[in-house]
């Protein structure tokens, strides 16, 4: 028997990352991509100002180092590391560190990270790239794709592919993951936010010698929080930034002119107009797209022992806290392991195909409720990024858990940590950040009724000195603060 065949519908990050997977497990593989080839100049122009940069961690490294190929080197090459938040309060700049022990995110930029992926995989002989291969529908009863190609209506045929396996890899809106619905029950939930992007671009600067520099302290995170909205930049290898507008629809159909846009600006973000440039900053406003926010959790993931759907086609997220890619990169190390447990071979036999169910049944059990876990974190760390940054209560219960973490660091682990810079699974870690917190508030809590004790104490001592409602107050204030301890 010849080995078996799987196709790969979407040439994105996740796509191509997992083509390479299966390619190296000895399937031959058929990746397929809708647009034309990226990496081409003609068509690099045309995805300009339509994404946001991307934060590489743990999750998304582990499942690079897996393959042996030495990506995850490759790719670091091609990033910059980002050890804290800067964040931008008035005239004043803030470093707030992701870790009490110097770990840090890289900046990627997503289009570089695609072009590595897809030289990577063109190397293999057993992987064909299908560009300009629109998924139109799948016949599950034959496991045949039916994809459109050609790049316009009058130019386009339709073609027939077979496939013993079918993973989607297409994105939010996978035209996989709905071909599939069509022949299950599958639990499915969408939910946009009132928040849109617009991407924006910082330019190098000069120095005294007339050398470009970072306009920005490169290895942060620069973030201008304003409660209902916020401008972030992170920076790119070619001393450049690429920041991203976040505010609510509403906000950006009210600022219609340049004279309102510097007005916004202006009243905001001040000191981003002399860094982005004011030419720039209303050219980049109004000609790049407006980015729409979703997010989507579905249950299960494959369908029989013959689809499966990962990263954004299975578990869209809000992009906060930086684990879309990480988070499908960790789908598709998890998937292999997951094969490789239970035995799988390219040579699908009877009883190999029974067993191949077995384990996409496994998958889909064990993938699911982490999926869904990082898609309720990221929408919880919108709120932190676009305001909770600047909170004083925010700020010491960070100080207080990060000093916990260095002096014991299996008691408490920051949750943060848990996510960016382990793998442990999404769910296990906010089941124990909640046991965490429980624990944090008993500690934070006992310290104040401590407190609260010696001031009474004092109040007390002095009372032949103060007025009655002095002590009313002093004793009000104590007691507010250990409320909100303990919330």
């Amino acid at each position: 028997m010849s080995n078996a065949t799987v196709a790969v519908v979407g040439g994105g990050l996740v796509g191509t990352l997992n083509a390479i997977y299966f390619a190296q497990r000895g399937w031959n593989v058929n990746l397929y991509e809708a647009r034309p080839d990226m990496r081409l100049p003609e068509n690099k122009a045309k995805e300009r100002g339509k994404s946001i940069n991307l934060a590489l961690s743990e999750r998304g490294l582990s499942a690079l180092r897996a393959t042996k190929l030495g990506l995850d080197k490759l790719i670091l090459e091609a990033s910059v590391p980002m050890y804290a938040r800067m964040v931008h309060v008035g005239d004043k700049q803030m470093s707030q560190a992701y870790s009490v022990h110097g770990e840090y995110i890289n900046s990627v930029d997503r289009a570089r990270l695609n072009d590595l992926l897809l030289n990577i995989a063109e190397k293999f002989e057993n992987i064909s790239i299908y560009f300009e291969h629109q998924l139109v529908m799948i016949d599950f009863d034959k496991n045949i794709l039916s994809l459109k190609t050609g790049s316009t209506e009058h130019q386009s045929s339709i073609v027939k592919h077979y496939a013993d396996l079918i993973v989607g890899a297409d994105g939010a809106y996978s035209r996989t993951r709905g071909q599939m619905m069509r022949r299950m029950r599958m639990n499915y939930e969408q939910e946009y936010i009132d928040t849109g992007y617009c991407e924006l671009s910082m330019l190098p600067k000069l120095n005294e010698n007339g050398e470009s520099e970072f306009a920005l302290d490169p290895n942060h995170l620069h973030i201008w929080p304003r409660h209902t909205f916020m401008l972030i930049a992170l920076p790119n290898p070619d001393k450049t930034f690429t920041c991203t507008l976040f505010m609510p629809f509403d906000m950006f159909n009210e600022i219609t002119t340049k004279e309102k846009l510097l007005e916004f600006f202006s009243t905001h973000f001040p000191d981003a107009i002399p860094l982005i440039g004011q030419e720039r900053l209303i050219d980049e406003y109004f000609k790049n797209p407006r980015g729409s926010l979703i997010t989507i959790k579905s249950s299960p993931h494959h369908l029989n022992g013959q689809a499966v759907i990962i990263g954004d086609a299975a578990h869209a997220m809000v992009p906060f806290y930086g684990q879309g890619m990480n988070c499908g990169f960790q789908d598709i190390e998890v998937l292999h392991q997951v094969l490789d447990h239970h035995g799988i071979t390219p040579v699908l036999t009877k009883k190999m195909k029974n067993q191949l169910e077995k384990a996409l049944t496994d998958y889909s059990n064990t993938r699911v409720k982490d999926a869904h876990a990082i898609c309720d974190l990221a929408m919880y760390n919108h709120y932190e990024m676009r305001s909770a940054v600047t909170s004083l209560r925010y700020l010491a219960r960070k100080g207080i858990e990060g000093w916990i973490h260095l002096w014991a660091p299996r008691w408490v682990i920051p949750l943060y940590t848990m996510v960016s810079f382990t793998t442990i699974p999404y769910s296990k870690a906010i089941e124990r950040w909640h046991k965490q917190n429980f624990w944090l508030n008993v500690v934070l809590g006992t310290v104040s009724m401590v407190t609260l004790t010696g001031l009474t104490g004092v109040i007390l001592f002095n009372k032949n000195n103060r007025k009655e409602q002095n002590y009313r107050d002093i004793i009000k204030t104590v007691l507010d603060s250990v409320w909100k301890n303990f919330n």
